[in-house]
């Protein structure tokens, strides 16, 4: 099948996909805020979904690399809109302990579908570029994360207008039948055994990576549990309490924020181009642009904390601080992930490129969860600034390792 061809029909599926699960997000998250629950609450409504991604992240990638992406792909598009439907049984009369249970396991079928979509739309790209091209494997790795995180933005705006317009349950309905358009259009036009291997891994294969891999794994659950920590819970809620702002002016910002970042990622081989000498980023690379953005959480928690100080300048007010800083942090997050996703295709040997990849998503997931899990508490205990702070040392744990990644000679 001509690679362009395949690269298009993995793309549109994982826009798809993305588009619902952004939207699914801002509607469990506005909704479930509506209805009066906690911050911490509100963080334990995803736990699952991010502990069933590092449950599925680590099969997910041993059984594409002994039955093709194809199928994992194809599956992951199957379970969303199971999960979908499902949570539109919800009654918001139900006890509080049995509704959030409720949606925690829906959220667990959301986190297998959205895990075993990721994983093989992103090792499919390791497939469709000649081994010896890494420059061109950065660019269409760049491009497909990038647009993967702009469409995922556009479903956190189209989350919050949903709700607003529709309520919850006509929403659901209708992300059902967007990612049940993009199933269909996989199972009929993509043909092959993309990703199949012919030597058949054992299951201990798993975690028998190579150091590089394992490294920049590390790497990734700190940084993502840095971003999450103030993003998931910390920074919509604060908007909602503090700014006044509507559910659909939070999801227009939270999309807006996510659609940049996205196409910072894009756009990321052109930028990083003025920096590095080299064709495709290295270890070296990934320890700077880490090292950057530990700078800017650290003086965006700084500023915060010094608005009640008498040299504080009048106009670097709350709102300036925290949407500014959120720019800021985005641009330079998004280079930074951006590497880190190139980084582990071109380090995984390719007859074990989807185990590596489910691994390193795997770590990935792990720092989703915790994050996740620390911005609703750390937000409950002390506000922003604790899940500011808390963010800052995520960073610092990551530009430390990032240390170690092997660098170009």
């Amino acid at each position: 099948m001509n690679p362009i061809r395949s690269y298009s029909i993995v793309t549109g599926a994982y826009w798809s996909f993305m588009l619902t699960d952004g939207a699914l997000r801002m509607l469990v998250l506005l909704y479930f805020h509506q209805l009066g629950y906690s911050a911490i609450t509100l963080s334990f409504l995803f736990l699952f979904y991010e502990f069933f991604g590092i449950i599925t992240n680590l099969f997910g990638g041993w059984i594409a690399q002994r039955y093709g992406l194809r199928l994992t792909l194809n599956l992951g598009l199957f379970l969303q809109p199971l999960a979908l439907i499902g949570l539109s049984f919800l009654d918001k009369n139900w006890p509080p302990i049995l509704a959030i249970l409720f949606v925690m396991g829906i959220q667990a079928l959301s986190g297998i579908s959205k895990d075993l979509t990721k994983m093989s739309s992103k090792t499919a790209v390791k497939f469709l570029i000649p081994q010896d091209q890494s420059s061109k494997l950065f660019k269409w790795v760049a491009i497909l994360t990038g647009s993967k995180n702009a469409i995922k933005g556009a479903g956190f705006f189209i989350g919050g207008l949903l709700l607003h317009t529709y309520g919850f349950e006509m929403s659901l309905g209708i992300l059902s039948a967007v990612i049940l358009v993009a199933l269909l259009s996989s199972l009929i036009f993509l043909k092959g055994d993309l990703g199949q291997v012919k030597s058949k891994s054992k299951l201990r294969g798993i975690f028998q990576q190579k150091s590089e891999i394992k490294i920049l794994s590390a790497a990734r659950v700190f940084l993502f549990g840095a971003r999450d920590i103030w993003f998931v819970v910390a920074v919509p809620i604060y908007m909602t309490t503090q700014f006044g702002w509507s559910f659909t002016q939070v999801g227009t910002f939270m999309a807006t924020w996510v659609i940049g970042y996205g196409l910072i990622q894009s756009l990321a081989p052109s930028i990083l181009k003025i920096f590095s000498k080299s064709h495709a980023p290295d270890g070296k690379l990934a320890f700077k642009i880490s090292a950057a953005l530990t700078l800017v959480m650290a003086s965006i928690a700084l500023f915060y904390a010094s608005q009640n100080l008498s040299f504080h300048p009048v106009w670097l007010s709350t709102h300036v601080v925290i949407i500014g800083g959120l720019m800021i942090f985005g641009a330079v997050f998004a280079l930074n992930s951006s590497v880190h996703s190139f980084l582990v295709l071109d380090y995984a040997d390719g007859d074990k490129a989807a185990t590596s990849v489910g691994f390193y998503y795997m770590a990935n997931a792990v720092g989703r969860l915790v994050g996740t899990l620390l911005s609703g508490l750390l937000f409950q205990w002390g506000g922003i600034s604790y899940a500011l702070l808390g963010s800052v040392m995520f960073l610092i744990f990551t530009s430390l390792i990032s240390l170690k990644l092997p660098k170009s000679t």
